[in-house]
């Protein structure tokens, strides 16, 4: 500390005192992971027991709820396997997928939905974790029949009450968030909706953030469902498994 002056007016010992004090400070432990816990599971890894859905496109196999198309058998429109045992408002859910095709396939977690009779069976309407075989879009905040685009891959967004959506921010580059993302494999993902916020997540990072302040469109609980898309010239399939939610 012979170094310092007192003739600028201490300002030099300030610095060299914090400096030192920081570099003598006790290390810190990083945060751990979260040890998950109050989940339930809401698939019972053998049977379509608690789910609706059209069982000429979905079944059960090898643990997993299955949806599967070909290019000769395509649903009218997109359709959902509808999870029946509630409409939740807060609520983080957890699971595992995989998406297969030959020339696409699409697909998405859907929550906060309401069901659309009126259309046809087994159609809903709402928020979207959306997941795609190109990888164009998973990750996405997406609102069937709604909205359309409301967090891109890497974005956070706002929607003010009365207005359209805008970008705020990022969670990361979309390019950077796409390699995250396993190919014809299995990919974890977790949803956490808490009041107007919607936190979207694949393999432990987050794909991208929604704000929703639109009081006119926004949605603040709805029914879970993983969707079949109509993709006619297309032949894909979509695997869901150990799937579990925790209500706040």
């Amino acid at each position: 500390m012979s170094l310092t002056r007192l003739t600028i007016g201490g300002l030099s010992v300030i610095v060299l005192s914090s400096l030192y004090a920081q570099q003598n400070a006790p290390r810190r432990s990083p945060v751990p992971p979260l040890e998950e816990s109050g989940f339930r599971a809401i698939f019972d890894g053998k049977t379509l027991d608690g789910w609706d859905c059209d069982t000429d496109f979905w079944r059960v196999e090898d643990g997993a709820i299955i949806g599967e198309t070909t290019v000769d058998h395509q649903p009218k429109q997109n359709i959902f396997c509808i999870w029946k045992g509630g409409q939740p408002a807060d609520f983080e859910f957890k699971a595992q997928y995989k998406l297969t095709g030959v020339n696409d396939g699409n697909s998405g977690i859907q929550y906060r939905s309401e069901e659309l009779p009126q259309v046809a069976k087994w159609v809903l309407k709402g928020y979207q974790a959306d997941i795609d075989l190109k990888q164009n879009y998973t990750g996405q905040v997406y609102e069937e029949r709604g909205r359309g685009f409301l967090a891109l891959r890497g974005q956070i967004s706002y929607v003010p009450d009365g207005q359209k959506v805008g970008s705020i921010g990022k969670v990361g580059e979309n390019d950077e968030l796409r390699q995250v993302i396993k190919d014809n494999d299995w990919n974890d993902i977790d949803i956490i909706a808490r009041g107007n916020t919607l936190i979207q997540l694949i393999n432990g990072r987050v794909t991208s953030i929604l704000i929703d302040d639109d009081k006119a469109n926004r949605k603040a609980d709805g029914e879970i469902g993983i969707q079949l898309h109509r993709l006619p010239n297309c032949s894909m399939k979509m695997e869901t498994r150990n799937i579990r939610l925790k209500t706040f």
